[in-house]
């Protein structure tokens, strides 16, 4: 008899294929299990393959008696309790490699989007038949020779630093550590605040960076700087946000991520100068293939070639 591999959202099969060769999977028959089915399908399975936007809460964990391994579909994990599973003795691992090319791309598509005005332009021309046309109207800001400051030069933030000098940006980054790729200019995290004009946060959610920009660090900011988050929403104080906009202290926003989404604050949807989607960063059908088969790969490391791979915890 295989073991068991519980999956808790139904994400491409395609992923799964190399799973299916040494385990039996339990997938879901809708598009995910609740909590409670979860917890209740848990204890006969040696692995959870769990995904970013559904929590895995603590009741879950301690259900699972024979779990040895949660796989996060996705970058980020605070969807997890950490703290539960370390102390079961739970590998905890994500899924780094697959996410990092789209969420680049979604990243540099914000930064076009909100300094060239194209979603208000196209809301505009969709909605409004006597929208203005002409040589002064709807004039955006160009990004040759403006300073893109990265939050966070991970994998992402370097594929956003490597894109958006093809657009001929000068890149300045802050990070926990220094890396060692001398292309990029250190700053401490004030000083690029206060010298970039468009700013992204590529860094993940840790207790650190929770409202990691609020009033006091949008005040430091350019008035015409504009703010990317593809990182996580709690690391953007969201009604400080709002504030800051609404006094032009700084000129916009580009958001894949809420703070409490999928809830987002009301007046950042009526906002001209913010451009939002929901939470799409790795959304494209490669990516959803690719993160599942990675997700695969850190179980199958684990559990038959005895190597931690992205592990977390």
């Amino acid at each position: 008899m295989k073991d068991k591999i519980l999956i808790a959202y139904s994400i491409p099969p395609q992923g799964l294929l190399e799973l299916e060769k040494d385990f039996e999977i339990v997938y879901p028959d809708k598009e995910f299990f609740s909590t409670e089915e979860l917890i209740e399908r848990i204890p006969d399975c040696i692995a959870l393959l769990s995904i970013f936007n559904k929590e895995v809460p603590k009741e879950v964990i301690e259900a699972g008696k024979q779990l040895k391994i949660i796989s996060n579909y996705g970058v980020g994990f605070n969807n997890i309790d950490i703290e539960t599973a370390s102390k079961n003795g739970i590998v905890v691992c994500n899924t780094p490699e697959a996410v990092c090319e789209p969420t680049a791309e979604l990243c540099l598509a914000l930064i076009l989007s909100i300094s060239r005005g194209i979603a208000k332009c196209h809301h505009g021309l969709k909605t409004n038949s006597d929208f203005e046309w002409g040589v002064m109207k709807n004039l955006g800001t160009g990004l040759q020779g403006k300073t893109l400051g990265i939050v966070g030069m991970g994998k992402i933030g370097k594929s956003v630093a490597n894109k958006a000098e093809a657009f001929g940006m000068k890149v300045v980054y802050y990070n926990r550590n220094k890396i060692e790729d001398p292309s990029y200019q250190y700053l401490d995290f004030i000083d690029l605040l206060k010298q970039s004009d468009v700013i992204s946060l590529n860094c993940p959610l840790t207790d650190e960076t929770h409202h990691l920009i609020g009033k006091k660090e949008l005040e430091l900011m350019k008035d015409t700087a504009l703010l990317i988050n593809t990182a996580r929403g709690p690391v953007v104080y969201e009604q400080e946000l709002v504030d800051a906009l609404k006094k032009n202290t700084i000129a916009g926003a580009a958001l894949d991520v809420f703070e409490h989404e999928p809830k987002i604050h009301p007046e950042l949807l009526q906002m001209e100068n913010v451009v939002v989607v929901p939470h799409i960063g790795t959304a494209t059908i490669e990516t959803r293939i690719e993160m599942g088969k990675e997700a695969s790969e850190n179980i199958i490391s684990f559990l038959i070639d005895g190597k931690e791979k992205n592990r977390v915890n």
